[in-house]
């Protein structure tokens, strides 16, 4: 069974001294366990955080559900996110993560061979003026064409 690190844990109940409603420490939480877990979240995750937590595991997993940026299954070393919203859209953001897909090889939300890129379509980054744009792992990259994309995972 998956248990965080006694950093990871001592960050998790600092988050709960630190709202005043339980349930808002979720989200912060499960950014700690999927960084723990090379970048994804797993049902056992869901499990203990809702022991550590005290809130049930229903309510951590339907958070967990909504949101784009927690992964449900393993991801490459390299997480790219392509932001496809309205104006990433207008700005050729689907067609950005099109282009990556083919250069790189794989489908959207499949890791290449070597295991270093997935390849995702998410929800608004907040970048909108500088549209299209990408999130690598925790890097944002904005205004982007297909070659400036591709030179930057080069």
């Amino acid at each position: 069974m998956f248990t965080l690190s006694e950093q990871g844990l001592a960050q998790v109940k600092e988050y709960l001294t630190r709202y005043e409603a339980r349930e808002s420490a979720i989200i912060p939480s499960l950014y700690v366990a999927q960084k723990e877990n090379k970048g994804h979240i797993t049902p056992d995750m869901i499990t203990y955080l809702s022991q550590v937590m005290d809130i049930p595991s229903a309510r951590i997993d339907e958070v967990f559900k909504f949101y784009t940026m927690f992964n449900q299954k393993p991801v490459g070393k390299y997480h790219v996110q392509v932001c496809t919203n309205i104006s990433c859209a207008l700005e050729g953001g689907r067609e950005l993560a099109t282009h990556l897909c083919k250069e790189l090889g794989v489908k959207l939300n499949q890791t290449t061979s070597d295991g270093r890129f997935t390849v995702s379509r998410v929800e608004c980054l907040g970048s909108c003026g500088t549209a299209p744009m990408m999130q690598v792992n925790d890097d944002y990259h904005e205004r982007l064409t297909p070659e400036s994309a591709m030179n930057l995972l080069r």
